[in-house]
């Protein structure tokens, strides 16, 4: 199935319709557009740990929505256990990205303040799923702005992974902030590593820049030290899946290289995420979860064998970048610098005055 927003008007990976919840499938991105729908957390649950719908803030919104499909699925007696065990469900889909937890503890926040009674606790549901939704674009449109205000002049940039409209509930995160810079004629080029072994990259990133018509070179990871030391970044935008106090952040693998490298060749290095991202509760980067991939990602590419069988692999879906090596941390409610652990707890301060339910 085909989705008219996939094509026209804002790009979107998630559309919630009646009782479905509607998925582009970034797996099969970008020979074919497919839509997968979800009709209950369990399936929402499963596109998340599949990686059908990935990037730190699309999970979350999944999520919400994914509580939001159970609310209306389940009958009045079983309403209240019934979220409380899609909640477990949803949590356990994959552990790195923070979104997700904050997502589903801000929809069951809800449900608690609107009591036992059936009808307002789905309408609490539903409304904070779409809350969490609009919040989210919202952000990323501050991000955006906030973002391309650090390029002082034209120039070429270089992101990892994928982490704009695709990623979120529109326009993106580093991303957006690189869709935001060339619109206002700040960004010559965009350097698209390939991410492998998902090869979010080349699949993803490189779809939604030739969709946008900015333009781009695909390079293998590998290649970044390279264009750094000749001279052709300006500057390096990436996402972050959990932000901790100090500054640390976990990306995707393949970001911690970048943070080294463009350190050594004094590019300005910085990480974009929305306050839901940063989660002061970890003290350090030590503490964050890591998710451990199937080796099978690494040695087979679109189900082809590139490796003798018996290989062993290893697949840490993320590494975590030390604080010291990033520039700033872009958040909807402002720009983060060192010292991290009080810019970032002053800047969680901010947002919460504008949206006392988003922690």
């Amino acid at each position: 199935m085909r989705s008219r927003g996939a094509r026209k008007g804002r790009l979107t990976p998630l559309v919630m319709s009646g009782r479905t919840l509607r998925v582009l499938d970034q797996l099969v991105l970008p020979s074919r557009e497919r839509w997968l729908s979800c009709r209950d957390a369990r399936s929402v649950a499963r596109a998340i740990r599949d990686m059908n719908v990935r990037g730190a803030p699309a999970i979350g919104v999944a999520a919400g929505y994914g509580l939001a499909l159970e609310a209306l699925r389940l009958p009045d007696s079983r309403l209240l256990p019934g979220l409380r065990a899609a909640a477990r469900t949803l949590r356990s889909a994959r552990p790195t990205a923070v979104n997700l937890m904050w997502a589903v503890d801000r929809v069951m926040a809800a449900v608690r303040a609107a009591g036992r009674r059936p009808g307002p606790v789905r309408a609490a549901v539903a409304a904070e799923a779409r809350a969490i939704e609009a919040g989210d674009l919202a952000a990323n449109l501050k991000m955006g702005r906030l973002g391309a205000a650090l390029l002082k002049r034209r120039g070429a940039v270089l992101t990892h992974c994928n982490t704009g409209a695709l990623a979120t509930a529109g326009h993106g995160t580093a991303l957006g902030v690189i869709r935001t810079a060339h619109a206002r004629g700040l960004v010559s080029l965009v350097y698209v590593d390939e991410t492998r072994p998902y090869l979010q990259g080349a699949r993803l990133t490189a779809w939604e820049l030739a969709r946008e018509r900015i333009p781009f070179v695909l390079i293998t990871d590998s290649m970044a030290g390279h264009f750094m030391k000749l001279k052709k970044v300006g500057a390096v935008f990436v996402g972050a899946d959990r932000v901790a106090a100090n500054g640390d952040f976990a990306n995707k693998i393949g970001t911690y290289s970048l943070a080294v490298l463009a350190k050594a060749h004094g590019v300005p290095f910085y990480a974009v995420a929305p306050t839901s991202t940063v989660d002061l509760k970890t003290r350090t980067g030590d503490s964050i979860p890591i998710e451990e991939r199937s080796s099978v990602e690494v040695t087979r590419i679109a189900g082809r064998r590139i490796a003798p069988r018996g290989t062993r692999a290893a697949h840490p879906a993320f590494d975590v970048t030390p604080g010291r090596l990033v520039t700033a941390i872009v958040t909807e409610a402002g720009v983060a610098r060192r010292p991290y652990r009080p810019s970032l707890a002053r800047l969680l301060r901010k947002a919460r005055r504008f949206t006392p339910t988003n922690r």
